[in-house]
């Protein structure tokens, strides 16, 4: 064999070897990497893996919501065990949440916390007119806005177009935080409003009705509106 044949088998050999070496790296690299499962728990969504030796499950906003951050986590012996620990994580926060909520004296509605009303107003896809409305609600404080006003704020040229916008912004926060929506109005209309506020009383005959935000609605919109 010639010189010039034992070097280039030898080359060949070294050129195997190495492609070997490099097979095994990436192939150890991809050992590490665990993929990540998304799916899905009440309105919540779930991320789980492995996550350097440990499995871990994560709940975040579900999209199409701009909203980000970290809700809960959980971790378990395997992923699935970390899965069902952190859906039992999320239940017994909404069960806190539940029973933490106060009964309004006006409608007999259950009214969410602060915490509640900041999550639902992050997470929804309310219109810039029905912001425009909420704010100016909770702006108003305890004295409340009549509907004519609040369509107003929110640049209606109707009471009625206000109304439904109103109307739906309380659809959208009650079926996020999966209240009962309904009112005791006596008007005998039942909607959403009375997650939002309650309709008060006119001072004097002929005086319109005024809408009053929750004391909780009214922190929440001011802190993220």
């Amino acid at each position: 064999m010639t010189r010039s044949s034992a070097e280039t088998r030898s080359e060949m050999g070294h050129g195997v070897f190495q492609g070997m070496a490099k097979k095994k790296t990436k192939d150890r690299k991809q050992d590490k990497q665990s993929p990540v499962q998304v799916g899905e728990h009440h309105r919540y969504q779930i991320k789980s893996g492995n996550l350097a030796g440990t499995f871990v499950a994560r709940a975040f906003p579900k999209p199409p919501t701009q909203a980000r951050g970290l809700i809960a986590e959980a971790s378990g012996a395997t992923e699935e065990a970390a899965i069902i620990a952190l859906h039992e994580v999320l239940d017994s926060r909404e069960q806190r949440r539940a029973e933490d909520r106060r009964t309004d004296e006006h409608t007999g509605a259950s009214v969410p916390s602060v915490e509640e009303y900041v999550e639902a107003i992050g997470h929804v896809a309310l219109t810039r007119p029905q912001r425009a409305m909420l704010l100016a609600l909770a702006l108003s404080g305890a004295t409340g806005l009549t509907e004519t006003q609040m369509a107003s704020a929110a640049g209606y040229k109707s009471q009625a177009s206000g109304a439904r916008s109103f109307t739906s912004a309380g659809l959208l926060i009650a079926e996020y935080l999966s209240s009962e929506a309904g009112s005791t109005d006596p008007s005998g209309d039942p909607d959403a409003r009375s997650i939002m506020g309650f309709r008060a009383e006119p001072e004097g005959a002929g005086d319109p009705d005024l809408w009053i935000a929750h004391p909780e609605l009214r922190e929440a919109i001011q802190a993220v509106l």
